[in-house]
């Protein structure tokens, strides 16, 4: 059953190939993203190769508040309805705290978290009036444990936004809403380009966001992705002693 999808940091990395698996599953797009031109280039490619896809595009800045709840309305007046709002646009930017860079962990706090309670407000008001919809939280393993050096402000924002979207579990429990977060490992995208050499278990895009598609589709609740090695790290991340926990990360 086609469904219409609205992606938001879809002009890259993780969000761009979301985009590209969905439609080949047959779903529409609303795909969201700071650089208009290559949301552009991703329609253009994406409906020549699934020409009876519809996909609409806009410019978004998801730290814009209004800009966030006007362009979700429009999306969803523009197909009539929204199944899916994936919450997945994000920075990495980040330092170790006390270095003096505390613009670039704020930038990340301020798009990680509070972009994501734009999104997720705005999402929830759409599927409050259709009483249905699917909300999707793309959070990170790095939310798992309070991560040290250059990733504690970003990991604390994956931390929040996977709290957030349990706390809309709780409240639309016996509803058409579900809620889904998911919490990718390592996969390569253009967020890690250029950290310096590839991390352990580090998986194509194509691999990776097949496992986050897969779980999506599912509707879980909660999902490591890809599976494995990421679900039985996730209790080790949780309940390694410190001295073995900084060796692993």
């Amino acid at each position: 059953m086609t469904k219409t999808i609205l992606i938001t940091g879809a002009s890259s990395g993780l969000g761009a190939e979301m985009a590209r698996q969905f439609a080949a599953l047959g779903h529409d797009l609303a795909l969201c993203a700071r650089r208009l031109d290559r949301l552009e280039e991703l329609r253009a490619e994406i409906t020549a190769a699934h020409p009876d896809r519809r996909v609409e595009v806009r410019e978004l800045d998801v730290t814009d508040d209004d800009a966030v709840a006007a362009v979700f309305a429009d999306l969803a007046a523009t197909f009539g309805h929204l199944d899916r709002v994936i919450v997945n646009a994000g920075l990495g930017k980040g330092a170790p705290l006390g270095t003096g860079k505390h613009h670039a962990n704020r930038q990340t706090a301020v798009t990680n978290f509070l972009g994501a309670l734009a999104q997720t407000d705005a999402a929830l008001e759409v599927f409050r009036a259709q009483d249905a919809g699917h909300l999707v939280m793309i959070s990170s393993m790095a939310a798992m444990r309070g991560m040290p050096g250059a990733t504690a402000t970003y990991a604390a924002t994956k931390a929040g936004v996977a709290h957030l979207a349990e706390g809309v579990r709780a409240d639309v429990h016996g509803t058409p809403i579900k809620v889904t977060v998911l919490y990718p490992g390592f996969i390569a995208s253009e967020m890690n380009d250029g950290t310096g050499g590839n991390p352990p278990m580090l998986v194509s895009t194509e691999k990776g966001v097949r496992a986050m598609v897969a779980a999506i589709e599912k509707e879980k609740d909660s999902a490591c992705v890809p599976p494995l090695p990421w679900a039985p790290l996730s209790v080790v991340m949780k309940h390694a002693p410190m001295p073995l926990f900084r060796k692993l990360v």
